[in-house]
């Protein structure tokens, strides 16, 4: 057991020597404002400035259709949403438009089955699933703003149908054995 202890004693002090010595291998600091796209004291917001961004204000029922980012990607909100908020589970009023049942009548994208369907219990519900109320979570405004990094990004999809309706359900177990 002794033999364990100085072992294990000599190897503590080695790395405490390894960690404490400055050697010329060592790597320069990296000066916090050369860090990310900001340039600018990461411990001081002071500096940040936003970019300029506006929220799309059209209606509901007046916006344009924004094409999906990716298949089965959450689609984008193309309409104002302030006076819905905040959605809770007891006033949701997304679903005054995009409920299944409503949709149709009104010219509404009706939410997809996977939004009324519980994964846990593998059923078909007659409602939006308790654990998808909260649209914002997953679907949000698109802002009308100039990027800071242009993207270069792009989708490719399975069917021409994939860039504005969700197939998740059909597919979510894809390739899953």
């Amino acid at each position: 057991m002794k033999k364990y202890a100085r072992g294990l004693m000599i190897g503590l002090l080695g790395l405490a020597l390894f960690a404490c010595s400055d050697s010329k291998s060592a790597k320069e600091e990296v000066a916090d404002t050369d860090i990310g796209i900001r340039k600018v004291d990461l411990e001081d917001e002071k500096d940040v400035k936003l970019l300029q961004y506006e929220y799309p204000t059209a209606s509901a029922g007046e916006s344009t259709r924004i094409e999906r980012s990716y298949e089965n990607a959450p689609p984008m909100i193309p309409h104002n949403i302030d006076d819905m908020l905040p959605i809770t589970a007891d006033n949701n009023q997304c679903l005054a438009c995009h409920d299944p049942a409503i949709a149709a009548d009104i010219g509404a994208i009706p939410v997809p089955a996977s939004h009324t369907y519980d994964l846990r219990t593998d059923k078909k519900l007659n409602e939006v699933a308790h654990a998808r109320f909260n649209c914002v979570l997953c679907h949000t405004p698109q802002a009308n703003v100039a990027p800071a990094i242009a993207n270069t990004f792009s989708p490719t999809f399975r069917t021409q149908d994939g860039k504005s309706a969700s197939n998740l359900l059909d597919v979510l177990n894809e390739g899953v054995k």
